[in-house]
């Protein structure tokens, strides 16, 4: 039976655009400024001049089409507060997936957010404080990362496979999935083993090089295990800064994955350096250059993005009975993915925003 719109229901007409489920981001930092120095402009800033510019990212990353992200490290809980805001409809914004403070190690990889645990015990508690203060997922530091100073080397493991099983066994108790940092290969391989639902980076770093693990990655593959390489926007210069032999390693390695079944989705990292929150179509053109199909890249940043966080009965697809998470553009990103750059129309939650929402609601 065809469906009758009320009277009073405002019409908008795009003849020569397409609509699509809004975009999600599945890797994002709220709190740092993408900066040359975000570590340092956060500890600055108090929580009140925080929360405002974590209001400002998110609605840059609304304009662009991402109605949904997830934000994988903060302090004090303020992605919670921020989240609550938007839902409640008190500011506009993508709907946000908050991590809260990420577990590390003392002086580990991002201990500055504030999530320092030593031993099983202190694992577990906190995991337990982030569940009570409203987390929706939990993040554990499983190597360390370029962003801290002084702390363990990107490729090293931060965590035993033990005790990850602990991160992961708490946050089962608590219903939330658990999301890895993982750059190095023996991380990745705990975490792999510990059950974690996502992996962050994966980029399979060894000390002086890279090396992906077959039979890791096999075990991704079976246990349904979703990879998020969080690459920004500035993909194309990394082989400016560390030659291009290693940029084609690196590359190289998400397309093995891709080719081995891997089940990518899109993130950006957003927040660190250089990687801004209105990025987000950038960092989908090097999918297109390593050769994936442009319907997958888009289900990477849509329906496959929904499952990897667990919402795909709620929103990343064009259904009945979804979230109003949609996005207008003109042309067909099918055929041209630059025509994601061209927004007529972002509606989150059925709200909606931006320029076209201002000429044409």
């Amino acid at each position: 039976m065809e469906q009758v719109a009320p009277d009073g229901v405002r019409r908008v007409s795009f003849p020569e655009g397409t609509v699509l489920p809004g975009l999600i981001n599945c890797h994002v930092h709220l709190a740092f400024d993408a900066g040359p120095d975000p570590v340092t402009s956060l500890r600055e800033a108090d929580d009140t001049s925080l929360l405002l510019g974590m209001a400002g990212r998110a609605q840059q990353a609304l304009a662009v089409g991402v109605t949904t992200v997830r934000d994988l490290g903060d302090r004090g809980g303020l992605s919670v507060r921020l989240r609550d805001a938007i839902a409640a409809g008190l500011l506009a914004g993508p709907r946000i997936l908050a991590a809260t403070a990420p577990l590390t190690p003392p002086g580990g990889h991002c201990w500055f957010l504030g999530g320092e645990v030593s031993g099983e015990e202190a694992i577990r508690d906190r995991v337990r404080h982030n569940a009570s203060i409203g987390a929706d997922v939990i993040k554990v530091m499983a190597t360390g990362g370029g962003l801290t100073k002084g702390g363990a080397a990107t490729w090293q493991s931060q965590f035993t496979t033990e005790e990850l099983h602990a991160v992961v066994a708490e946050a089962r108790r608590a219903g939330l999935p658990v999301a890895a940092h993982a750059h190095g290969v023996d991380g990745i391989a705990a975490a792999v083993a510990a059950g974690v639902d996502t992996i962050e980076h994966c980029t399979w770093m060894v000390e002086g090089g890279f090396e992906l693990r077959a039979d890791v990655v096999a075990d991704i593959v079976a246990k349904e295990i979703h990879v998020c390489p969080a690459a920004s926007h500035n993909w194309r210069r990394f082989a400016e800064y560390f030659g291009a032999e290693r940029a084609e390693q690196l590359f190289g390695q998400v397309r093995r994955m891709a080719e081995q079944g891997v089940r990518l989705v899109a993130g950006t990292d957003a927040g660190v350096p250089g990687s801004v929150f209105d990025g987000f179509v950038g960092s989908l053109e090097l999918y297109e250059h390593l050769g994936l199909s442009l319907d997958r890249i888009i289900d990477m940043a849509t329906i496959d993005a929904a499952r990897a966080l667990g919402i795909d009965t709620q929103t990343g697809q064009l259904t009945a009975g979804y979230r109003a998470d949609l996005l207008i553009v003109d042309g067909d990103p099918l055929r041209d993915l630059s025509a994601l750059h061209a927004v007529r129309l972002v509606m989150a939650g059925g709200r909606p925003y931006g320029n076209g929402a201002a000429s044409s609601w």
